[in-house]
């Protein structure tokens, strides 16, 4: 049954709050033996209780730095207890902690701590010497403060625990905080300019945590793994804010690139990932599954896929699922399937979710067949994370989903996405001309993104308004449904295509660091680097085949002609992709010019 709004406040007291800052004193007066924040292997292990005492503490020595309610506050850490504490110690002040990128250069941190006026920022020892060169750049920062002992002479983060004064002096700070006071700032990853910094309010991000569980209607005790940059609106909001106003436990993971490793030891209430992690996932699925020994098991798990995703594309298309297949699935199921789920860690996930970027459709279908129903979501940093989303049960594969509760969605005689509800921003900082632009006079904001919508309301996105490629005969393409397409083969790491204003549409690609050496291993190529297996003649084939079945989905003129391979890898945060891994297209095009050329070439 159904539990009434009442009810889950009673469950949930941070629900019932107005601030974050409120809902953490809720939580924390709620659940205090209930582990709040913990690492892997519980080697560290936070009660609420002992969470709400370090951030007391830590505010108060934040406080005797000088900040202030109003007051910005940066943070340069990976995903610690570390973050939790500074941040809603600052927080509880009334000041607006915000995230850095760990991939941020020098004068990259300078323009965010300039544009957001901080003065104190929180950072480790591996990020210290770049935030203290940034420091040159933006002299208003007054004090650095570290986590551990370093040389660079800063403040720790003990010295500011062990501040202590009286705690109904921070719970009065905190109880102050009205919900249209900023909470956080959310810097855009500047594709197309400076980056702008996105002001969100306690009251946007309580309707979207409300929204959420809702949506989801988490059960008690929930757990997640904090993996992304909490620079990102994903992970500050489900991995920090949502925890916070719901009480669930949150395991730490410093490094994105481990997080698979966590996911059997935490088995997680709710899990969401960017499309490469679960691209990823499904590769070593099937990359364990060939190398398996025993023939039969092998087989098992080939029937067992194939009769899961007969009965998933069928309930896609809406059509009866004959009882000979159901039952073969539940057989399936039993014996195969459900042993997967606990193997990876996913066999208690209440939702499971992928955004960021378009996932391709055989990832989905796979995940679907094995019993973990990915669903796609869509938001923006300016709407909180919100706009669009797959419901539990009521999954449409291929689409966004329908509207979030609460808010409301159109398309506009272009076909761009507009929204309006509590979640949208307050604004972009110092830049009025862009807030401007961005909402209108009516409050829909104009998402750049370019949608479809279906009869039941299901939303398609299309691609992003400014990066549809326009051909030399006048057709548009969608790069971003073509990159998807080819990120759907293993082997294929990243891509992008290329083709306005020319005659035919290309692409680069670069191969995926840690499937293409399993693949060399599997054909005799063991050893060879990613510069030497992009010009072997037997991967590049696999990559043609990979092109052939891509072109084969889509018509002649958006079929990709031509192909390179580079020998290289494209990280978050490089000269190719933004922390948030955007491509950059216009760097791309300057500085693959001559390959992109060669491809052209008559």
């Amino acid at each position: 049954m159904e539990r009434t709004t009442l009810e889950k406040r009673a469950q949930k007291p941070g629900l019932g709050a107005d601030t974050v800052a409120q809902a953490f004193t809720e939580t924390v007066r709620g659940y205090p033996e209930r582990i709040a924040l913990r690492t892997r292997g519980g080697d560290v292990e936070i009660t609420w209780e002992e969470y709400g005492n370090r951030v007391d503490r830590f505010a108060h020595g934040l406080r005797a730095l000088g900040l202030e309610r109003g007051d910005t506050f940066a943070l340069m850490l990976t995903n610690r207890p570390e973050f939790h504490i500074a941040d809603t110690a600052a927080l509880s002040l009334g000041a607006t902690p915000f995230s850095l990128y760990q991939t941020l250069t020098p004068d990259q941190i300078a323009y965010q701590l300039t544009d957001s006026g901080a003065e104190i920022v929180v950072t480790e020892p591996a990020f210290v010497e770049r935030v203290i060169a940034a420091r040159e750049r933006a002299p208003q920062v007054r004090h650095v403060v570290v986590t551990d002992d370093d040389e660079s002479g800063s403040s720790t983060f003990d010295e500011l625990l062990t501040s202590e004064d009286s705690a109904e002096q921070i719970a009065g700070s905190r109880q102050a905080i009205q919900p249209d006071d900023l909470l956080t700032l959310i810097y855009t990853s500047g594709t197309t300019g400076p980056p702008k910094g996105v002001q969100l309010t306690h009251r946007n991000l309580m309707s979207a945590v409300k929204t959420f569980d809702e949506v989801i209607d988490f059960p008690e005790g929930a757990r997640v793994v904090s993996y992304l940059p909490m620079a990102h609106i994903a992970e500050r909001a489900t991995g920090h804010y949502l925890p916070i106003v719901l009480g669930h436990s949150v395991t730490c993971c410093p490094n994105p690139r481990e997080v698979i490793a966590y996911l059997p030891e935490v088995r997680p209430t709710w899990f969401f990932a960017v499309p490469r992690i679960w691209e990823k996932l499904k590769a070593g699925i099937e990359a364990m599954i060939e190398a398996e020994q025993d023939v039969e098991r092998k087989r098992a798990f080939g029937r067992a896929l194939e009769v899961a995703l007969g009965k998933v594309r069928l309930e896609q298309a809406g059509k009866p699922v004959p009882e000979d297949l159901m039952t073969a699935w539940e057989k399936a199921d039993e014996q195969v399937l459900s042993k997967t789920r606990a193997l990876l860690g996913l066999d208690q996930v209440e939702a499971v979710y992928v955004g960021a970027a378009p996932t391709p459709l055989a990832v989905l279908e796979f995940f679907h067949a094995i019993g973990v129903p990915v669903a796609e979501l869509w938001g923006l940093s300016e709407s909180t994370g919100s706009g669009a989303v797959n419901l539990p049960g009521k999954i449409k594969l291929g689409t966004v989903g329908q509207v979030t509760p609460g808010m409301e969605l159109k398309l506009a005689e272009d076909g761009e996405i507009l929204i309006r509800g509590p979640q949208i921003m307050k604004g972009y900082r110092n830049m009025d001309e862009a807030t401007a632009t961005a909402i209108t006079s009516e409050g829909w904001l104009c998402t750049g993104d370019i949608g479809e919508l279906d009869d039941e309301g299901y939303l398609r996105i299309v691609d992003r308004k400014k990066e549809l490629i326009i051909t030399a005969g006048g057709k548009n393409i969608s790069p971003a449904n073509l990159e998807s397409k080819l990120k759907a083969h293993s082997l294929i790491g990243t891509a992008c295509v290329i083709g306005d204003q020319r005659p035919f549409l290309t692409a680069l690609m670069v191969l995926d660091p840690d499937i293409a050496p399993v693949w060399a291993g599997q054909h005799g190529l063991s050893g060879l680097s990613l510069a030497e297996l992009s010009s072997n003649p037997e991967l590049l084939e696999e990559i043609q085949r990979a092109v052939d079945q891509v072109n084969e989905q889509v018509s002649n003129v958006e079929g990709i002609k031509k192909f390179t391979v580079l020998g290289e890898d494209w990280l978050p945060g490089g000269e190719e992709l933004t922390p948030t891994m955007k491509l950059k297209r216009k760097p791309i095009a300057e500085k693959y010019e001559s390959q992109i050329e060669a491809m052209y070439a008559r």
